[in-house]
């Protein structure tokens, strides 16, 4: 991997029960439904080195996507990777708020993004969304898997 690649990602995220999460330093507490769930994030520098603090369970808890991974039964169970010099997260956000439900709030304390999280109760068209919102901003996207996934 190339530590100072730059580019956008999508984990997509398993949580296999309703629970509540306390989100962020503010402590402010979030439901999140059984299902699928896609954090659309970037890095602007070292792209692979933020992918690999998300997949770690041993990490200081910084931004909201941390927090929600941090809870038990959340798991990354994919990845979706697309290298670009230009700040396109943003845009695939907006494609997936008009494609799937947003969780309102989550993720874009720095920009005026409705979300950078979104739920499916299917994997499939989750997944399908991901990679429709990349190709809508004009980011080829490669997937790998992190997990054994059922749908």
């Amino acid at each position: 991997m190339n530590g100072k690649s730059k580019g956008v990602y999508a984990l997509v995220i398993a949580n296999s029960r309703d629970i509540s999460i306390e989100i962020g330093h503010a402590r402010r507490v979030m439901e999140f439904r059984r299902g699928y769930y896609a954090y659309i994030g970037s890095a602007l520098s070292g792209l692979d080195r933020r992918i690999e603090r998300h997949m770690r369970d041993d990490k200081k808890l910084h931004w909201h996507i941390d927090f929600m991974l941090a809870a038990q039964p959340v798991r990354i169970v994919m990845v979706f990777v697309g290298r670009t010099e230009e700040r396109k997260e943003c845009e695939i956000a907006a494609h997936m708020s008009a494609v799937m439900e947003p969780v309102k709030g989550f993720g874009c304390s720095d920009c005026s993004c409705i979300s950078h999280l979104f739920f499916s109760p299917h994997l499939n068209t989750l997944i399908s969304a991901v990679r429709s919102s990349f190709l809508a901003a004009g980011v080829d996207v490669s997937p790998f898997t992190t997990h054994n996934v059922t749908t």
